[in-house]
């Protein structure tokens, strides 16, 4: 990760509007604007990922870096994501899981290099961290 360039999360943020400052009835947290459409970056939140990889799987095994069998699923947009980790969260039990983006490479990156990316840098733990064997994408 040392020497890695990331851009700034601001950019092309504009400042326009500014943020609203009405609270909810609650009295304690902000309204949030009305939405008639869902933002440009919504409609382009896939184009980072593999969406080839669909629906849920069950391994009885170890496969690729994980050390145990697994339940994989995967979620394409913000909406199912901002869904199903909360009850992740509250159901899993004992259970650890690993949350993980499934990125398609850079410019000039390997398919190898971008999965260990995702599964370390961009990786989220839910419970108890898991040792990968991630010699599978040297």
């Amino acid at each position: 990760m040392a020497g890695r360039k990331y851009p700034s999360p601001l950019a092309g943020v504009s400042r326009d509007t500014p943020l609203p400052t009405d609270k909810a009835a609650d009295g304690k947290s902000l309204m949030n604007p009305p939405q008639h459409a869902p933002s440009e970056s919504y409609q382009h939140f896939l184009e980072l990922y593999d969406t080839e990889q669909r629906g849920a799987l069950l391994w009885d095994r170890p496969i690729g870096p994980h050390p145990s069998a697994m339940f994989e699923v995967s979620v394409f947009t913000p909406a199912q994501f901002g869904a199903f980790i909360p009850w992740l969260a509250v159901w899993r039990g004992p259970l650890p899981v690993l949350v993980h983006p499934n990125t398609l490479p850079e410019d000039g990156e390997t398919l190898a290099a971008a999965e260990l990316r995702d599964h370390t840098e961009r990786a989220i733990w839910l419970g108890e961290e898991q040792s990968l064997d991630l010699r599978i994408f040297s």
